[in-house]
């Protein structure tokens, strides 16, 4: 029986590291959110050292860069796209060991420039997690 409570009592932990998704996420005047002050957040539109990455870039059509991250995101273990519309992509992203989430969105803001924002949704540090993320996700849009 204490068991079963300690294993509940964990439970009940980890399901409350997802957080609530966050009311600031998506398009406002054609930028996504800024990051807050903690370094859990990357961004391409952030102004500081700390918060920046740069956008992703493509050469063609819209469509089929768009069609080439979403493939990159389905093929991607915890990852679950969560809203689309014609220039806009989030994704939850949930770490497999203790569930956190991370917001990911991707903003096809004009011709050629994918604007991208990896924010987590508690704690302070992410330890580079978000950035690493970006950069991975990065690497396999420019080897598709």
């Amino acid at each position: 029986m204490k068991n079963l409570v300690v294993f509940i009592i964990a439970c009940l932990l980890f399901a409350s590291c997802a957080g609530r998704q966050p009311d600031n996420l998506g398009i406002h005047n054609q930028q996504l959110a800024d990051c807050p002050s903690k370094p859990n957040c990357v961004s391409s539109q952030a102004q500081d050292e700390t918060h920046f990455l740069p956008f992703f870039g493509y050469q063609g059509e819209k469509e089929a860069a768009f069609k080439r991250l979403k493939k990159i995101v389905a093929s991607s273990d915890g990852m679950t796209l969560i809203t689309e519309n014609d220039t806009y992509l989030h994704i939850e992203c949930k770490s497999a060991l203790f569930g956190f989430v991370d917001d990911l969105e991707f903003y096809f803001s004009k011709k050629n420039v994918i604007h991208v924002r990896s924010a987590s949704r508690l704690g302070y540090s992410d330890f580079g997690v978000n950035r690493k993320r970006v950069e991975k996700l990065r690497k396999l849009f420019a080897a598709e």
